[in-house]
């Protein structure tokens, strides 16, 4: 085996009506005064944020509101939230939704925790020594940020231009999470197809990892796994959202794909991420839309720096024949069979299905900024210069 750290201290509370335990969960973890965070009124219409605010008057925790958290969130809100907690003597954000209200909530909690310093400064890799505690309600099988150490917030310049970021340090995980797969019934159809891809994609990038991180045996079955149950479970979720096995399947797989036991041993490569992270900044994009668009792309540039890896892929996930004459046949066998199984799932595998008429200048532009923050490459499986990252844009683009 090759070492590793492997770090999860999040509580997971797993199952049918969960969410009733919420109140006594905040006490459990020091909690006095709640910030409640949410996204749209669709948390309003269920009665889940009633039966969460039951929970905690029922503990006799006081706390606020702040809704309002877009897909791809948005700094101004976090700071909103800020000083909103800071008004209000909250020591606790309780999150519910998905990866976006997650991602904001670690980031006024990261706020709070240095009250005096700019919060976009640790979007840049300043290092969280304080956070106040997270909790989470999770209502959408994505992101898997409810027991990751990952936080994905926007920006929006003064000229309109969305610059999109990530802290990713284990300062930041949440306290507990309560997930109940009864919560994420009711969710659009290209919602879940796109918690679908973001899953898969969180084990992608960890399961395509440089040849000398690689090895650990247990670590790819357990990848493997996560994939295979995906790829059963994802299309019998997204058809009947209602079906209680396969929305529970699909939701801890989302947690087990970003918490990184997926990635054990493995240096990971998350350059897709980088990439579809300024397709979604510069054109609002769902953010697993923005994988599935470039993934294809991106397999096929970088194929070649280890063949049978993606062959592993191909056979072991896919069941795809190993063609020891041409290993490459059946890696490409296997990139196609992922993007088939994207496009099943109402998922975009090329740029133009998610914008049209992105140009050259607008690749060259997103190209920059992939690379930027003192980068001069991306990636593990291979490492990607901004040329190599044009390039794929370009793929993905035809």
């Amino acid at each position: 085996m090759k070492s590793f750290d492997f770090y999860s201290p999040t509580e997971v509370v797993f199952g049918k009506g969960g969410e009733q335990q919420v109140g006594a969960l905040v006490k459990k973890w020091g909690g006095k005064k709640v910030l409640l965070h949410y996204g749209g009124k669709s948390a309003e219409k269920s009665g889940l944020l009633d039966r969460v605010k039951a929970s905690l008057k029922a503990e006799g925790i006081p706390f606020v509101s702040l809704g309002g958290v877009q897909p791809n969130p948005r700094l101004s809100l976090i700071y909103e939230g800020i000083e909103l907690c800071k008004a209000e003597g909250v020591d606790f954000i309780l999150a519910v939704g998905g990866g976006s209200t997650i991602d904001s909530a670690k980031a006024i909690g990261v706020g709070l925790g240095h009250p005096d310093e700019d919060v976009w400064e640790f979007y840049f890799g300043k290092q969280v020594q304080k956070m106040a505690p997270v909790g989470v309600v999770l209502t959408i099988a994505a992101a898997g940020s409810e027991t990751s150490n990952s936080s994905v917030v926007t920006k929006v310049e003064e000229d309109g231009t969305h610059v999109k970021r990530s802290i990713d340090q284990d300062a930041i995980r949440p306290k507990f999470a309560v997930m109940n797969p009864e919560l994420i019934y009711t969710l659009p159809k290209y919602q879940i197809g796109c918690g679908i891809a973001d899953i898969i994609m969180h084990t992608l990038e960890r399961y395509f990892s440089a040849a000398e991180t690689l090895g650990n045996d247990l670590t790819d079955r357990i990848a493997e796994s996560v994939l295979k149950t995906m790829i059963q479970y994802g299309p019998q979720y997204l058809a009947t959202p209602d079906d209680y096995k396969a929305a529970s399947e699909v939701m801890w797989a989302g947690s087990i794909s970003h918490n990184n036991m997926t990635g054990c041993g493995n240096g990971g490569d998350f350059a897709t991420h980088l990439i579809g992270h300024e397709l979604s900044a510069r054109y609002d994009a769902a953010h697993g839309a923005t994988l599935t668009a470039v993934w294809g792309a991106w397999a096929r540039y970088v194929m070649s720096e280890n063949v049978l890896r993606f062959a592993q892929y191909a056979v072991n996930v896919w069941g795809c024949d190993f063609d020891s004459a041409d290993p490459e046949r059946t890696a490409l066998a296997g990139i196609a069979c992922t993007e088939k199984f994207f496009a099943s799932i109402g998922m975009p595998i090329n740029i133009p299905q998610i914008q049209s008429g992105v140009t050259e200048e607008d690749m060259a532009a997103m190209a920059d900024m992939c690379v930027s923050r003192g980068r001069t490459a991306i990636g593990g499986f291979k490492k990607l210069s901004r040329d190599d990252v044009y390039n794929i844009y370009v793929a993905a683009n035809r």
